[in-house]
């Protein structure tokens, strides 16, 4: 296991309070997610910030009146006499109006959280959904890039944990609104007041500020292996790793590494909760020390007959609230602070560009083909890799043609076909297309000519007709179409068998799922190239996992059904390489030899060796 720095990116204080840049255009986010819900959030949080202080000069109101009618000289001594001579009179309406403050906080609460759960929802899904869009848009060199995936591991957690933060933006607002009503009130007595207590709420504020930096910097340098225990946790409950788990006895393994990583995360963790409450715990202690300083204050002018009980009733609960909604307000803004530069990891991830992108005024793909691809001296090395996958390939391939490339383990066959589908670019040379390169071309029309359909083809936990549909997604209420597809690749002999047939779950991942064997699948897959009835078909081992009888059954499918297309097949299994036009042997990333089944089993090379040696193994 690589070593691990808890501390890969340290924020100075600069840094973090730089990262408050990014709460605008999230809130521009908010906003798009849900104009209308927005505007109902931010005007319920404004009536609802003007009522605590309110609520409070109401209930100074009171005291006062109640001192003054106490101090009556000829006040009556019952309940019924004070309402009899019209004294009730004006404490009834200031009750009232308590009462009533005290039922609209309760609405206003209840339906801010009605909004807020709403708008939340609708973040998500917006955030959800504009990540999987730019994710879509990405090179495949991006994915194949660890460092990539981290960024893409945070930013995809962004998208449900950030619905917090909306709602402290959102309630920083309103509490700042009353904090400016109650500090208001303050002034107009005493301005030391709110001096003295932002002078004991300082430290509090630094502090919190310091420990949400050390939190972000900790999560942050354990994106690596919080993916590899996600990933071990994974693979430890799993339909597809259940068989060698068990066979394998690889639980306690397992259980071990995850305990291993999980242990150290909750060292790290303790360390910093533990720092965190002995300072909060000293830093707390200081506000109340300059809350108690002001409440002594406004008692010694109470007693001095300076102010009135109500104004002690006012002030002494103004200045405790106050303290509290400062301390919220600041600890909160620390917590927006150490929040925003989580959102760095979701815009650094939307400010992902792609590479491979169609041009600013693209040729449309032609239909039909009428020349073919042409190699002019092609290389290609995979990012990050110094090993040539590919150098040197000159070849043409003709339109209509049938092509088979041969060769062993890591000779560039795959990375040949992902050149030809665009998801590279060439490092070296060029394809051409019809006499253009193939960089002049629509992107997304290039690739919906062709179809392809690799080795390691996705298992899609869908319905059967769902599984042969993402060929031509577009075209999936075509039920003649999914159903003609199924027919070319044998699949809907499969079909056949499954309980709702088209309509059946296969995968094990949800209720009711049926599994299929890997036979099973590959024809499923193999139907995918079918239904997307593209002029290029390209099957990369697309037999590995079938008999013989199905493999022999699939080829002469394939071979009547491509006759006259333009069509690609990579197989190690020479019963199915030979049935092309011309077959290209590879080697070390370049073409070794070209030609016919029987021309290059008429040379002495590595076509002819490799055969002889499958031969031996019939024999």
């Amino acid at each position: 296991m690589p070593p691990f720095d808890p501390r890969p990116m340290p924020k100075s204080f600069r840094d973090r309070w730089a990262a408050l840049r990014n709460v605008p255009p999230f809130l521009l986010l908010v906003w798009r997610a849900g104009p209308g819900l927005a505007i109902a959030t931010a005007a319920l949080r404004l009536t609802r910030a003007l009522i605590p202080v309110a609520t409070l000069w109401v209930g100074k109101l009171i005291v006062d009146e109640v001192v003054r009618l106490t101090g009556l000289p000829d006040a009556p001594d019952t309940i019924r006499a004070w309402w009899d001579a019209g004294l009730a009179a004006g404490i009834g309406w200031l009750l009232a109006a308590e009462f009533g403050l005290a039922i609209a906080q309760d609405i206003l609460t209840r339906l801010i959280g009605l909004v807020d759960s709403l708008l939340s929802e609708r973040l998500t899904n917006d955030l959800s959904t504009r990540l999987m869009d730019h994710a879509a848009t990405l090179d495949l060199e991006d994915f194949e890039d660890a460092v990539f995936q981290d960024k893409l591991d945070r930013a995809r957690r962004q998208t449900v944990s950030r619905n917090s933060l909306m709602g402290q933006v959102f309630s920083q607002l309103e509490n700042l609104v009353t904090v400016v009503t109650f500090a208001g009130g303050l002034v107009a007595y005493n301005p030391l007041l709110v001096v003295l207590l932002i002078l004991t709420l300082i430290p509090a504020f630094l502090g919190e500020a310091h420990f949400n930096a050390r939190a972000y910097s900790l999560d942050y340098g354990r994106t690596p292996e919080r993916r590899e225990m996600d990933y071990v946790r994974q693979i430890a409950a799993s339909s597809e790793t259940a068989k060698e788990v068990k066979l394998f006895a690889l639980d306690r393994f397992l259980r071990d590494r995850y305990l291993t990583l999980a242990r150290r995360f909750y060292a790290q963790n303790r360390a910093v909760a533990q720092a965190r409450a002995a300072w909060g715990a000293l830093f707390s202690g200081l506000g109340t020390l300059g809350y108690y300083a002001a409440y002594v204050w406004i008692l010694a002018q109470t007693v001095t007959g300076h102010l009135t009980l109500g104004d002690l009733t006012f002030l002494a609960g103004s200045f405790q609230r106050l303290r509290t909604l400062m301390s919220n307000l600041l600890t909160s803004f620390s917590q927006v602070a150490a929040q925003a530069l989580y959102l760095d990891d979701l815009f650094a991830f939307f400010q992902v560009e792609p590479e491979i992108a169609s041009p600013a005024d693209p040729l449309p793909v032609p239909d039909p083909i009428r020349q073919g691809f042409v190699f002019e001296n092609v290389g290609f090395h995979y990012p990050g890799s110094e090993r040539w996958a590919v150098r040197g390939l000159n070849f043409t391939f003709h339109a209509g043609e049938t092509l088979a490339l041969l060769g062993e383990n890591g000779a560039g066959k795959t990375t040949l076909v992902k050149l030809l589908a665009r998801l590279y670019d060439p490092d070296e040379g060029r394809i051409l297309l019809d006499g253009r390169d193939l960089r002049d071309y629509d992107l997304d029309q290039l690739r919906g000519a062709m179809g392809v359909i690799f080795q390691d083809f996705v298992r899609f936990n869908l319905s059967a007709r769902d599984n042969i549909a993402v060929g031509r997604i577009d075209a999936r209420e075509n039920m003649a179409r999914v159903e003609t597809a199924a027919e070319r690749a044998l699949a809907d002999r499969v079909i056949a068998k499954l309980p709702a047939g088209y309509d059946q779950m296969i995968g094990k991942r949800f209720a009711n799922g049926v599994e299929l064997s890997g036979g099973e699948w590959q024809k499923i897959a193999i139907a995918r190239a079918y239904m997307r009835d593209a002029q290029v078909l390209i099957l990369d081992e697309p037999t590995a996992a079938l008999d013989a009888r199905s493999e022999y059954e699939v080829f002469q499918r394939f071979k009547e059904l491509s006759s006259g297309k333009t069509a690609v097949l990579i197989s190690h299994r020479f019963s199915s390489v030979r049935m092309a036009d011309r077959i290209l042997v590879l080697e070390g990333g370049r073409v070794e030899a070209q030609g016919t089944h029987e021309e290059l089993l008429a040379e002495d090379g590595r076509y002819r060796e490799l055969f002889d040696l499958q031969a031996e193994g019939y024999r």
